[in-house]
């Protein structure tokens, strides 16, 4: 049973799944690159079900963990601390801050996949990379709601993905499931199934409520323009 989730970042959007966290009753462990000292704000304004901590910690204390940092950086994510453990990945591929790296840009491995290989003993699931941290907070609704947005997710275990579904249920969304993490490019960056999905003419004050058939077509129209290129 996960009672306590570990963040690996916490940057917009993992500061904004702790905040949903600890609205859900979860514990949470937060870390980032800079120490422990530098989240004492954001460990006050939560409360205290969160504590902060260095990645290790984090990674260790967590039942399920966040790792949540700009992919550049998934390398100096903790290896021996997560063996066994469900990894939610948020992270996304942008060139101009995280460099170039080829395998991405010819389209032979996804972003998960990547991170899923740097901890080849965790269970990787790709989740909460396609929404705009505001539009998380603000659109997260109890379950049964008929304002309930649906969120993909992508891994290659299904034990890992049914614990996702079950965190993501308490933090507020219903989940689609895509299938292997090698389907993460469904919802990558620049896709139709990405943040805009939650957007009307441009409208980012005003979120839109990403349903079931609504996610499901735009999952489609990627794969339609990937086979077109």
């Amino acid at each position: 049973m996960t009672t306590t989730i570990g963040f690996i970042g916490a940057g917009n959007i993992g500061g904004t799944l702790a905040r949903l966290a600890v609205a859900a009753g979860y514990d949470v462990v937060l870390s980032n690159s800079r120490g422990p000292e530098t989240l004492v704000d954001l460990v006050t304004e939560l409360g205290g079900s969160a504590r902060p901590a260095t990645p290790e910690q984090a990674a260790a204390e967590g039942d399920v963990v966040v790792v949540t940092i700009p992919l550049k950086a998934y390398r100096d994510v903790p290896v021996e601390p997560l063996r066994g453990k469900v990894v939610i990945d948020t992270n996304n591929y942008y060139p101009e801050r995280d460099g170039h790296v080829a395998e991405l840009d010819d389209e032979s491995t996804t972003t998960s996949e990547l991170l899923q290989a740097h901890l080849p003993e965790s269970h990787v699931v790709k989740a909460f990379n396609n929404i705009f941290f505001e539009h998380l907070f603000s659109r997260a609704r109890e379950s049964g709601d008929p304002e309930r947005s649906v969120l993909p997710i992508a891994g290659d275990d299904p034990g890992a993905k049914a614990t996702v579904r079950d965190v993501m249920d308490r933090l507020g969304y219903d989940a689609l499931d895509v299938g292997p993490l090698a389907e993460g490019w469904r919802y990558q960056r620049d896709t139709a199934a990405y943040a805009g999905l939650f957007v009307v003419d441009d409208d980012w004050a005003h979120p839109r409520q990403a349903t079931r058939p609504l996610l499901e077509e735009k999952l489609a129209t990627a794969q339609r323009y990937r086979d077109m290129a």
